[in-house]
């Protein structure tokens, strides 16, 4: 097969969940023989035309002087018109809608017989309160408008899924995000930013109010555990909503804002070593840093809502206001003696069987494999 993934920053992965997603997937497939090219915006670090099998092409991308939310749609239709004008691919996989829409009504893609268009959904983009009102209403129809113009759709959680098929009819595949299980723990990375192992409660996220950091917050600071041991918040500060938080919470007593970690053995210590792992995100998709988490051996208190308990099931404590983070606090030490060894490996057997890249790259090249043979 010739595959082409669209809408990513770029491999290899120095920015996301997309990102890490495109590079495992691409390499995986070109592994196997199959000819995989992923764009790339002209900015990326990396300058090369191949990585490990991988073609790359280098598209110009306004976003360095237009800003990310203008850019991307130049980039994306760029990307685009050059899949379908320059290269004969069986298959094109859209990561993510919200920049893609323009060039699929004018390149009127629902019409196109081949290549087959493919969209990962990723979360209810329109809920993301980071939008003003205008944004999130232009985002609803952009999400209505993919439904109909792409031939096949992605989710990566099973609570996606349900919300495309009550909402619009339309049947998706799930095909989540991966993680690799490490066993290269370094407790000495702890020295660095002040902490002790299992001495502190942890939360990385983009520091956006649909992750529910303040939740989190405000549970520390009412339960019996504000102040024995921290609440480490990492994740940029530079954020209208991150600054907010730092403002208001910077200086009460037992919080600390680490801003952003991006050395990966780095955060994946901090994450190992921590007492508990806040995971606040509410509007949808399989987050990969929840992955992370799972994956790093975290005892999980996740937010209550569908798309949380489809990934972390029965091996988690769930949250939905900041009295119930207070209870969960106040009884932490006997519901850790009573689960977390329990939940902890709960959650590695869901990364091994279900989230493990090996079989990811299985599953990807069986459904596109599969959407080919429909169209023969």
């Amino acid at each position: 097969m010739k595959i082409a993934f669209i809408s990513t920053r770029g491999i290899p992965n120095n920015y996301g969940g997309f990102e890490q997603f495109a590079e495992y997937i691409s390499v995986g497939l070109a592994k196997r023989g199959h000819e995989v090219v992923v764009y790339s915006p002209h900015f990326h670090p990396y300058k090369e035309d191949n990585y490990k099998g991988v073609r790359i092409k280098h598209i110009y991308s306004p976003e360095t002087w237009m800003g990310s939310s203008v850019g991307s749609f130049f980039y994306d239709f760029a990307s685009l018109r050059d899949a379908l004008k320059k290269e004969k691919f069986d298959i094109i996989y859209e990561a993510g809608y919200t920049s893609i829409v323009p060039a699929y009504i004018w390149f009127n893609v629902k019409n196109i017989k081949y290549p087959i268009f493919t969209t990962n959904m990723d979360g209810l983009e329109y809920k993301r309160t980071k939008f003003n009102k205008w944004v999130r209403k232009f985002i609803f129809w952009e999400e209505r408008t993919t439904v109909k113009h792409s031939h096949y759709l992605i989710a990566d959680n099973m609570g996606i899924h349900d919300y495309y098929k009550e909402k619009y009819g339309k049947e998706s595949t799930f095909l989540a995000y991966g993680a690799d299980i490490h066993d290269d723990y370094d407790e000495s990375v702890l020295e660095e930013y002040g902490l002790k192992a299992h001495d502190y409660y942890l939360v990385i996220a983009r520091l956006e109010p649909e992750n529910n950091i303040e939740m989190a917050i405000e549970g520390y600071l009412k339960s019996d555990e504000c102040g024995k041991k921290p609440l480490v918040i990492v994740g940029k500060t530079n954020t209208p909503h991150g600054k907010y938080l730092v403002e208001q919470y910077g200086n009460k007593n037992g919080i600390r804002f680490l801003g952003g970690i991006y050395d990966f053995k780095k955060i994946n210590s901090v994450r190992y070593f921590s007492y508990a792992y806040f995971h606040g995100h509410s509007v949808g998709g399989t987050n990969p840093s929840l992955l992370e988490a799972m994956a790093s051996s975290c005892y999980i208190l996740a937010h209550d809502n569908i798309f949380n308990k489809a990934v972390l099931k029965e091996n988690a404590h769930y949250y939905a206001n900041s009295d119930d983070v207070k209870n969960l606090l106040n009884d932490i030490e006997n519901l850790g003696r009573n689960n977390r060894d329990k939940f902890i490996e709960g959650n590695l057997t869901e990364i091994r069987e279900e989230y493990s890249w090996e079989k990811l790259v299985d599953k990807h090249e069986k459904y596109f494999m599969s959407l080919l043979a429909q169209k023969r």
